[in-house]
């Protein structure tokens, strides 16, 4: 195993593969970026999607984005210390193996399933059973690195918090509780979730879309396809992953935006997307977001 998928948004990287370039809105140079203001129209603070893996050359930080993160008081994102790969990899087996399964892994899946990881466990030199272990969850997030086309290393969530390592960071989540959000779906979703990570890794490359330039571009109509096939489909999962996630940030960031100091928002991008998105449920408590990028 190559490490767990983190921050949870595999759930976005491995969303589908089907989705394809359209008209890119505002600013279709750059990733979409969008501005917080309260009742008195001051700017109260900004809102940023992420991608957690992305290639190392790509140009993603605009001059606006520059000049907001050195203005801003503050850094909010889901999980930070991404760093401490060695407490990541930890916490992730303390969850991973505490409820050892009733079945090795071949007999949780169904027979095209079943097949597919025959093909990943040999296409990356795996030998049958290495995941038989773990809880299905886990195994879908180990298996998830396998489809995994940039690394984490150069993910805009870290590149920022780089950035941000003289100021004030604010966790919406923390790996821990992230983690447990998958530790705790019932069977049926865990099944549901590996067997949608597994179709996907197991197309080639080039089959797979690439969730990185559509981000970079602003794209949010191309983005938000990706979010509405693959796993996300799955109403009890997007319900899980997306849903419950945002409504419980949503009520986090109005009393971060309650007080003086103003924060840059950087979340996945499939968290701000569409109805339920973090930004419709701030207006939904009397802010204003207008994407300015």
């Amino acid at each position: 195993m190559r490490g767990w998928a983190a921050p949870l948004l595999c759930a976005l990287a491995l969303a589908s593969c089907q989705g394809e370039s359209g008209s890119a809105g505002a600013d279709a140079d750059y990733p979409a970026l969008w501005e917080i203001t309260g009742p008195d129209d001051l700017t109260e603070g900004w809102l940023f999607g992420t991608v957690h893996s992305l290639p190392r050359d790509l140009a993603w930080q605009s001059p606006q984005l520059e000049e907001i993160a050195a203005d801003a008081d503050m850094l909010v994102v889901e999980v930070s210390g991404l760093d401490d790969r060695g407490g990541l990899e930890q916490m992730f087996r303390a969850l991973a193996y505490d409820a050892p399964p009733e079945y090795p892994l071949y007999a949780r899946l169904d027979p095209v399933s079943r097949d597919r990881l025959r093909t990943i466990e040999s296409r990356e030199g795996v030998d049958a059973g290495s995941f038989d272990a773990m809880e299905t969850w886990a195994a879908a997030l180990a298996l998830a690195d396998f489809g995994r086309a940039h690394s984490s290393e150069f993910g805009a969530d870290k590149i920022l918090l780089m950035q941000f390592d003289d100021r004030e960071i604010v966790e919406l989540e923390g790996a821990k509780l992230q983690l447990s959000i998958f530790d705790g779906l019932p069977e049926k979703e865990q099944r549901d979730l590996l067997e949608a990570i597994i179709e996907e890794v197991a197309k080639q490359p080039e089959d797979r879309v690439d969730l990185a330039a559509i981000w970079s571009s602003g794209d949010l109509s191309a983005l938000e396809k990706t979010t509405r096939e693959g796993l996300l489909a799955d109403p009890e999962l997007r319900e899980a992953l997306l849903v419950r996630r945002n409504i419980a940030w949503a009520a986090q960031i109005e009393n971060l935006l309650s007080a003086p100091d103003r924060p840059l928002i950087a979340v996945g991008a499939g968290h701000l997307l569409g109805d339920g998105s973090v930004q419709w449920l701030l207006e939904q408590r009397g802010f204003k977001v207008r994407r300015i990028q």
